[in-house]
């Protein structure tokens, strides 16, 4: 028997996520602005578009400018198929060989990158007369997935000649892209391999988010971006390509649920690791971090009340938070923002020492 956990959608509860759209597809164009238009973009939105809606969000992304999708799971791939997103899709993590005539029967592209892989694919062209679109990853230096540079000549070669897939791509990811000397020395691996093959109608892809910004490579004729889709940054080299202009397209909000005041020497939350100097008032909204909001931020952020800046106070509890609001004029009810263009993602990052360094 198993046992299944889901999570529900609270609909009685004052905290909730605002997705701004039109944010999302600024940041598509301005993307799209800064890459050749014979340059294919492939828009990364694994793990629900980092945590944003890939359902909701790539029909926006697909009428911005980008031609692909690619998802971490089967899984993903088949959420994106059932809502009738017809662009091509690839599966950029490792897909279990059990698991590939699902792929081919929901019309996913699959990475593959082992012998392994091979047979699979065979088998599932033979079931179901459909030949898998698959793209070989190479490891080029993440010692994460892919073949080895040693061995990628001869595998994508004896792919090319299988008559049972349909070879679309190839392709590998950046380790260290904020680091262009290690950067360089994937670059020179991947190159080696490109120079040995027929790539003569092949995707190839090597560029991340910060790939796709900092780097022009010419053996590569699609970028894949992700992060940076949703108005986020991660680490950059020292001499930074270009920057477009980012929105930030999620922001996070909780209702006021109580205001009182907290006496001259009183403590706040649990530990009392805040404790108030002078009388303060003090604000209560339903958001903790069962919500996500790692409790490492306690004390350490800021949110939005009434156009003002006000201070998280105390630690953070598993489905509640307290404000600082003295001096603000503010009512049970009034919207506290924690997310927001001045109180981002970014900003959390760096002060729980978690700076975003990814797709």
């Amino acid at each position: 028997m198993k046992n299944i956990r889901q999570t529900k959608v609270n609909i009685h509860r004052d905290s909730w996520v605002e997705i701004n759209i039109e944010n999302l597809a600024h940041n598509a164009k301005e993307i799209r602005k800064n890459v050749d238009k014979n340059t294919k973009l492939l828009a990364v939105v694994k793990a629900d578009a980092y945590g944003h809606g890939s359902v909701m969000l790539a029909p926006t992304l697909l009428a911005s400018g980008f031609d692909m999708l690619g998802v971490a799971s089967i899984d993903e791939g088949v959420d994106l198929r059932n809502a009738k997103i017809n662009s091509d899709i690839l599966v950029l993590g490792a897909v279990p060989v059990w698991a590939v005539e699902s792929a081919v029967n929901a019309d996913l592209s699959i990475s593959i990158f082992s012998k392994e892989h091979l047979a699979a694919c065979k088998q599932a062209f033979e079931r179901t007369g459909l030949k898998p679109k698959v793209h070989i990853k190479l490891d080029t230096g993440m010692n994460r997935i892919g073949v080895s540079c040693e061995d990628a000549v001869e595998f994508i070669k004896d792919a090319q000649k299988a008559d049972y897939l349909n070879l679309q791509g190839i392709f590998t990811h950046f380790a260290n892209a904020e680091d262009r000397a290690k950067t360089q020395i994937q670059i020179d691996k991947w190159n080696r391999v490109i120079s040995q093959i027929d790539t003569t109608g092949l995707l190839l892809h090597i560029q991340n988010t910060v790939g796709t910004m900092c780097y022009e490579i010419p053996t590569s004729n699609m970028r894949r971006v992700g992060i940076a889709l949703y108005g986020l940054w991660t680490d950059m080299p020292d001499d930074k390509g270009f920057r477009p202009n980012l929105k930030s397209v999620m922001s996070l909000k909780g209702r006021i649920v109580n205001i009182h005041t907290a006496k001259d020497s009183e403590g706040v939350s649990y530990g009392h690791k805040f404790v108030a100097k002078g009388d303060r008032t003090i604000a209560t909204i339903p958001i903790g971090y069962a919500d996500g909001v790692s409790r490492s931020l306690s004390n350490k952020i800021s949110a939005t009340l009434n156009g003002k800046q006000v201070p998280q106070v105390g630690n953070i509890t598993m489905d509640q938070m307290m404000f600082d609001i003295t001096g603000v004029e503010a009512y049970v009810g009034d919207v506290i923002s924690l997310l927001d263009d001045k109180n981002t993602i970014d900003n959390w990052a760096e002060l729980s020492d978690d700076r975003l360094i990814m797709n």
